[in-house]
């Protein structure tokens, strides 16, 4: 108990800061109130004229507590956690709970390592979820392997503060040891959960399991089953799955508590055109949600679900991350305090450009050259006109459809069909060299020319490579090799566009505007070529994300996500 404290809020030590002509958006009466607000030692002590060393006028602006991320992967930011901070906290958010599942799949606890170490300091609080899945499945093969063991280690780090989301929710019902292991370790702590379409008592199983959360609910019924059963539901609005304007109905004042929002995977345009959690607030505002409650969905509701007992709020001995707004209808976010001081103003963050820590990291770009082959050979018996398992994509989702098509097949093999959209997609081990390489194919993309490759995809984040001839898959997937992990856009064997991600084949050491220019230029570059998708490379770094129905590629081959099993690309 700090004695200090207890005298500045009864006003016999001057506090530190007084922000006055507030209107305080008040998260636990659900009203806003004028008020000055006194900050001393980086905490909320009291609300009221205080005599303070320090007096700002708001001059009748709002004032909301910060921002919480219920749940993000920096790494998807393709820039390093500075990067991220200084495009995130000058629009409001103050936290962030990050799962750095992505970078422990490449270089296991020296990845976590690094995510903790280059998020110290910085003018956000960063909270990190341990991987719980390292790898995701057996069915495909990823750079590390992270057991319960190794938790103990983690959790003991101050900023460590749960298990992140079990995506293994077969192994969870049917009880495989380690899964529950995994399970037990974390007991005590917020378990993230990650069940797409899971319903009924196989859900009910999943939650017993100690699950307390999902955000991977796509329709309104989806989210109302998990939240009757008490779920925590984090409705995402990412750069790939926008499930925001589907959930909003699940919000009622009655039942808002039990829900937050997150933002899972947001690439660097979005961040820099319409930021991270403030741009879901203000969306729902605009739907028609009342303001508070959106704010207390941003702030109050993920803080409680994490335990994190003094964030979410404007009250005597929280921490005084504030957000200070002209009003709601646009949502313009004049300044940002963090413990009390002042870290961005006008959009803008006042700290000085922070870096991150020189890289210390192993090599994560390992392929095996020889016998490198794209062909698919039609087996004996298929027929000249074979029928195939495609992957379909669903416009604006992550999910995917599993369909049957008849394959177009030259000189013995089958090979993509640009002309009817049926390209191919090949996953190429990069971690150990093993020489697994997985060949499929896609409908949805569109590419009349070219190929597509990229370091990142999700979960194992082998190489991905999408294209309408071998030869241009083959040097978009030298050229992200030469960059040590990257990604490249390919036509006629020649490069139009890259942006090198050396830090484990998924973020970059660039500023953050440039990387979104060069993911601009491959997207350009794509759409010339024929694609259709908005974000190309996002899209098909899920396409290798074998826990996301129906139908996905590994390095192993084809996966039947329902099941949880292989299946074979040619249909008998």
């Amino acid at each position: 108990m700090d004695a200090e404290m207890i005298a500045a809020a009864r006003g016999e030590t001057p506090a530190d800061l007084l922000l006055k002509k507030a209107r305080v958006v008040n998260v636990f009466s659900n009203e806003i109130h004028a008020a000055d607000v006194a900050v001393f030692k980086g905490h909320i002590v009291g609300f009221g004229d205080y005599e303070a060393r320090e007096t700002v006028d708001l001059q009748n602006r709002l004032l909301c507590p910060g921002f919480i991320d219920a749940h993000v992967h920096l790494e998807s930011s393709m820039v390093t956690a500075p990067e991220f901070a200084r495009a995130v906290v000058p629009r409001g958010v103050t936290a962030v709970v990050t799962d750095p599942h992505e970078i422990a799949n490449v270089l296991g606890l020296d990845g976590i390592r690094y995510m903790l170490e280059t998020s110290e300091g910085l003018p956000l609080r960063v909270f990190v979820m341990v991987p719980s899945c390292v790898p995701a499945t057996d069915m495909e093969t990823s750079g590390a392997r992270l057991t319960a063991e190794d938790f103990g280690l983690l959790f003991q780090h101050p900023r460590v503060i749960g298990l992140a989301e079990m995506m293994n929710y077969p192994g969870v019902i049917h009880r495989v040891p380690e899964v529950l292991e995994k399970l037990a370790a974390a007991e005590g702590h917020p378990i993230d959960g990650h069940a797409p379409g899971l319903s009924g008592r196989d859900l009910a199983a999943y939650i017993v399991a100690g699950i307390g959360s999902d955000h991977e609910c796509t329709t309104l019924e989806e989210a109302r089953e998990k939240r009757q059963l008490g779920m925590h539901i984090f409705i995402r609005d990412g750069t790939t799955a926008r499930n925001l304007d589907a959930l909003l109905p699940l919000v009622t004042p009655a039942a808002a508590i039990n829900c937050s929002f997150c933002t899972d995977d947001r690439h660097p345009a979005d961040l820099l055109r319409e930021g991270s959690i403030n741009w879901l607030v203000h969306r729902a505002i605009q739907k028609g949600m009342d303001p508070v409650t959106a704010i207390r969905m941003a702030t109050l509701h993920p803080a409680r679900y994490f335990g994190l007992n003094k964030l979410g709020a404007i009250a005597p001995g929280y921490w005084a991350d504030l957000v200070v707004l002209d009003d709601f209808e646009h949502f313009r976010v004049a300044q940002v305090y963090q413990a009390g001081q002042k870290v961005a103003e006008n959009q803008m963050l006042l700290a000085p450009r922070a870096r991150a820590k020189p890289l210390r990291l192993r090599s994560s770009v390992n392929v095996q050259w020889q016998g490198l082959d794209f062909r698919v050979p039609v087996p004996e018996g298929q027929g000249e006109r074979p029928r195939i398992r495609v992957i379909g994509l669903v416009p604006d989702q992550i999910l995917t459809k599993s369909l049957e098509e008849e394959a177009s097949v030259a000189d013995g093999a089958v090979v993509a069909d640009p002309s009817s959209d049926l390209l191919k997609i090949a996953v190429i081990e990069r971690h150990l060299a093993s020489g697994n390489v997985g060949v499929g194919f896609v409908r949805g993309f569109g590419l009349k020319t070219g190929a597509i490759a990229s370091s990142v995809a999700h979960d194992s984040h082998n190489i991905v490579v999408v294209g309408a001839s071998d030869k241009d898959m083959m040097a978009a997937v030298k050229e992200v090799a030469r960059l040590r992990g990257g990604q490249a856009v390919v036509e006629n064997e020649r490069v139009l566009a890259s942006v090198p991600l050396p830090i484990a084949g998924l973020m970059s050491d660039m500023p953050l505007e440039e990387v979104r220019d060069r993911i601009e230029a491959m997207a350009k570059a794509a759409h010339e070529m024929g694609c259709t998708l908005p974000d190309p490379l996002m899209t098909m770094s899920f396409l290798a994300l074998p826990v996301i129905p129906e139908l996905k590629l590994t390095d192993k081959g084809l996966v039947a996500v329902t099941k949880f099993q292989p299946v074979p690309l040619f249909v008998e």
